[in-house]
């Protein structure tokens, strides 16, 4: 979403297809040792801390979980290599069902290569459903903070409650990541659901975007992100945060992406700002390689060079099957005119994977089902193209499904505001008979917009079906248990100023299973 996240002025010495160009394709065997590595494999460890980034989990399983972590023992180093040696580095990871790590059920090494930028992705399997574990890394004489999870339970199992954390747009320079924080201490926390701008492409200025009081940046933060040195440095700046560092050891992640892991509003091969298709599809390729390298992804992700599929889906036992969706990299270009908005044939998700996405709702066994979804699909105007409302036909094949399903909903992010929403069969009737065919609960942000105010924005407001909105910074909690879904809409009063703001829940709500409507 734009809003006041504006694009600044291009460069004017431009950037190179040469220099867009370094990011040659990986082998499979710099994959393979990013996952596992001979002990002796690599040189020798750097001699300062390289555990800056902090660490993480995610892809999870019954029986397994992604590690990462990312060594750089100066993260902000203004080339973008976190300080690292051009030699790849052993690191050595293991997991524990304790926090002092004297119940060791896994270890192993991996290798930390400049290829993926010092990062490493070992898959753990062998571990029990349902159970919690501790995690760690060691490079030399250098551990790393530990970290924990939660596997997801058996296929099939009955679930008595499974809570996620839903999050979205941080923009860092915007203030301070004090929802990340709250979420963190989180008493009930078993998933962390990412809906989209991880980072943001825009030079950071002083005077201009730089919102978050109490730092400063060199002149190498000041340029829109194009190359892969530029892609990776802004994730450095972005996960030096204490607090999201926090996040992501409290509990492992699921991420989808929006627009501004590459830039803002593109729309599959096509720039919004008038890049040709060949050197835009350069810069995607950069900036999905740099995605790849800082998330604890699995090498299903692994983008071959435009090209990454991060659209999955995890099951919760019987309780819920969350299917994580790709709305920018399949979507059809921006329409010309209302005509080509109401083409049948536009998908926002791509022919394959609402094929898929089909299939995994036909035969879904779970009680909820959910969609983690980059953009907005509760309709609000007709020229917010970016959006499902771009894509009314898809919108519709979609509804369809998931008027056959159980209890669905829809998570999202994208608009900056916390929103609750009913989607209606048909939005333009009367609220006292309209039949809902799904919620959908729209996170805010995490910082981007900064402080923001209660309220919401009167082209949402105006239409009966969205129930509540909030401009302010925060993430949504949900609980789901066989009986209903809890949602729990939390904000913090300010996040420009400082990291000191409380939590406050500005609404909630509740879904029994089978209404498919918010409750006060």
């Amino acid at each position: 979403m734009p809003s006041t996240l504006h694009r600044p002025a291009p460069d004017a010495t431009g950037v190179s297809r040469r220099t867009l160009l370094g990011v040659a394709g990986l082998s499979a065997t710099t994959l393979a040792l990013g996952v596992e590595a001979p002990a002796s494999a690599g040189g020798p460890p750097p001699r300062t801390n390289p555990f800056t980034l902090g660490v993480a989990a995610g892809t999870p399983g019954p029986d397994s979980m992604v590690l990462w972590t990312r060594l750089a023992t100066d993260p902000l180093a203004a080339d973008g290599h976190g300080g690292m040696p051009s030699h790849p580095v052993p690191v050595h990871w293991e997991v524990a069902r304790d926090a002092d790590f004297t119940r060791r059920v896994a270890h192993g090494h991996a290798l930390a290569q400049p290829e993926l930028a010092h990062s490493v992705h070992p898959q753990v399997t062998g571990l029990e459903p349902a159970t919690e574990y501790h995690y760690r890394f060691r490079t030399g004489r250098h551990t790393s903070p530990a970290g924990r999870f939660r596997t997801l339970p058996a296929a099939g199992a009955e679930v008595a409650s499974f809570s996620l954390g839903v999050a979205s747009c941080q923009a860092w320079y915007h203030g301070h990541f004090t929802a990340w924080k709250h979420l963190a201490a989180e008493a009930d926390l078993d998933l962390i659901v990412f809906t989209g701008d991880y980072i943001y492409e825009y030079g950071i200025r002083s005077g201009d975007n730089l919102w978050r009081q109490g730092v400063e940046l060199g002149p190498e933060h000041g340029q829109e992100v194009q190359t892969l040195a530029q892609y990776r440095l802004r994730y450095s700046l972005f996960k030096t945060d204490p607090h999201l560092q926090a996040a992501h050891a409290r509990a492992a992640m699921v991420a989808t992406w929006d627009d501004h892991e590459v830039e803002n509003n593109y729309a599959g091969s096509q720039s919004q700002y008038g890049l040709s298709e060949e050197d835009f599809l350069l810069r995607r390729a950069v900036a999905y390689r740099a995605y790849y390298e800082n998330l604890p992804l699995g090498p299903a992700a692994l983008p071959e060079g435009p090209h990454s599929r991060i659209h999955h889906s995890l099951d919760v036992g019987r309780l819920a099957r969350l299917s994580v969706l790709d709305t920018r990299q399949f979507r059809d270009p921006v329409p010309q005119d209302e005509q080509r908005v109401a083409d049948p044939e536009r998908s926002i998700l791509g022919a394959a994977q609402e094929a898929w996405l089909t299939e995994r709702l036909r035969t879904s066994p779970a009680q909820w089902n959910l969609l983690a979804d980059g953009v907005a699909m509760v309709p609000v105007t007709d020229d917010r193209v970016d959006q499902w409302d771009g894509f009314p036909a898809a919108r519709q094949r979609l509804m369809d499904q998931l008027a056959r399903v159980s209890n669905p909903v829809v998570l999202t992010g994208d608009i900056h505001h916390h929103a609750a929403a009913e989607l209606w069969a048909d939005p333009t009737a009367p609220a006292p008979e309209a039949e809902p065919v799904a919620v959908e609960l729209i996170c805010s942000s995490i910082a981007s917009d900064g402080d923001g105010k209660p309220g919401g924005h009167p082209d949402w407001t105006a239409h009966p079906y969205v129930r509540a909105m909030d401009a302010r910074r925060g993430y949504v909690h949900v609980t789901l248990t066989p009986q209903e879904m809890r949602s729990r809409f939390v904000v913090v009063p300010w996040v420009e100023a400082d990291d000191t703001a409380p939590a406050r829940t500005a609404f909630a709500f509740r879904t029994p299973a089978g209404s498919r409507r918010l409750l006060s």
